[in-house]
């Protein structure tokens, strides 16, 4: 799939989500919160792709995608499902930009690691809020363990989203209140 492709299916995600809870409830606070995260990254992905700069749109495009998928899981969102994410983006890169890939992948592989382990869940274990909590952590290794599979291939395209889409999951998580932060507060979007 093609960059451009990802951010027009990206846009006609956004177009479809509703939100099922009441206005001027905490769930309704969050589900615009998180809304609007990924509206934000969208535009900027458009915004870096218009602008040749094809990493950053890739990481803003996946990372936008991540909070998206987040809120439907967390069931803040209806019109969207959610959670099929399967990157797809070798070679969408320049030649010319590969030492900005590559810089910009490291970097997000070690900001990703550090804000896991950064942070723990913020629901008691025995209450129903926890589950999202796990679903988070586990969606954000899981994005770990893909991106390093992509970036062994050589594939850092790929390994970028992976790590962008797994860090939107984890500020969602912070947003929505499901991670509680213990450190490192400046690697988060609260």
């Amino acid at each position: 799939m093609t960059l451009d492709r990802f951010g027009q299916a990206f846009r006609e995600a956004l177009a479809m989500v509703s939100i099922p809870v009441p206005e001027g409830s905490s769930l309704y606070a969050a589900a615009t919160s998180v809304l609007e995260m990924a509206e934000a990254y969208a535009d900027d992905g458009h915004t870096f792709l218009a602008g040749g700069d094809a990493v950053n749109a890739l990481a803003s495009f996946a990372y936008g995608l991540g909070w998206l998928d987040a809120g439907a899981a967390f069931g803040l969102f209806e019109g969207v499902s959610g959670g099929q994410f399967n990157p797809d983006y070798s070679d969408s890169v320049p030649g010319d930009r590969a030492g900005h890939l590559l810089e910009k992948t490291q970097r997000y592989r070690r900001m990703l690691a550090e804000a896991y382990r950064s942070v723990d869940c913020a629901p008691d274990p025995e209450s129903p809020p926890y589950t999202g909590c796990k679903l988070v952590l586990g969606t954000v290794l899981q994005a770990c363990r893909e991106g390093d599979a992509c970036r062994a291939d050589h594939d850092h395209e790929d390994a970028l989203a992976w790590y962008s889409y797994g860090y939107g999951w984890l500020d969602a998580g912070v947003r929505c209140g499901l991670l509680r932060i213990e450190q490192n507060r400046s690697l988060f979007t609260i």
